[in-house]
């Protein structure tokens, strides 16, 4: 099964300050349709305005990821962690036996766009611990997370991978899921694509379940976040 979860039906909620559209069921908005797949919880896609934030406020047991896609991100917690995260990072924080943390927009002009993703972790009451990971110049397909933070990855307590694929336009993969993997999510970033016979646009998730192989063709230079999970 392919599904095309689009963009423009997500839940969507306007603070002023924060504009956030939540794929999945969050805060205030629920949906017994979209409350995540497998370990893969929350997909939000933050616009925050210049000089403000999330303040100080706690999780506990979900492992947290942010991909920043435009603009600076600065991280505060109560483990005494104080970074900024610019344009094209990621940063990892698992919540664990309880964190307290805050995210603001620093820059005075510049809005800040960002994911940010939930992971639910294969154990509950884990030591805190927070990373950030600068990568290299994007191209082709690049690791992000994995259990065993093989080839440069960022750690996650899950049994679980995210890739970030970057495509030319015209570019043809064809996509093996693994078979320790039973579940895939990709997110699109940007541009625009087609997986098999489903078109997908910047903003567009796809939920694939039961099936073996996929092909993927950009229309367009796409970026897209694909997820593997149990």
């Amino acid at each position: 099964m392919i599904y095309l979860r689009k963009a423009e039906d997500r839940g969507f909620a306007n603070h002023g300050w924060l504009e956030s559209y939540h794929t999945f069921s969050f805060a205030d908005y629920y949906d017994p349709d979209f409350m995540g797949l497998s370990s893969l919880r929350v997909i939000n896609e933050d616009r925050v305005q210049a000089g403000q934030g999330f303040g100080e406020h706690p999780h506990k047991d979900m492992e947290i990821l942010s991909y920043v896609l435009s603009g600076t991100i600065e991280h505060k917690d109560s483990m005494g962690h104080t970074e900024r995260v610019k344009a094209g990072e990621f940063q990892i924080m698992s919540a664990g036996t309880g964190i307290r943390h805050s995210e603001y927009n620093p820059q005075n002009d510049q809005l800040l766009h960002f994911y940010q993703i939930w992971i639910m972790p294969d154990r509950k009451n884990l030591p805190p611990r927070y990373e950030s990971r600068t990568f290299a110049k994007k191209t082709g397909k690049q690791l992000i997370l994995s259990p065993d933070a093989r080839e440069g990855s960022l750690k996650v307590f899950q049994d679980m991978q995210l890739w970030n694929w970057t495509l030319a336009q015209g570019e043809l993969q064809e996509y093996i899921i693994p078979e320790q993997y039973h579940h895939v999510w990709i997110q699109v970033v940007s541009g625009e694509m087609t997986v098999n016979d489903i078109q997908a646009k910047t903003s567009d998730g796809i939920a694939i379940t039961g099936k073996q192989k996929i092909t993927i063709e950009a229309s367009q230079a796409t970026e897209l976040l694909l997820f593997e999970l149990l």
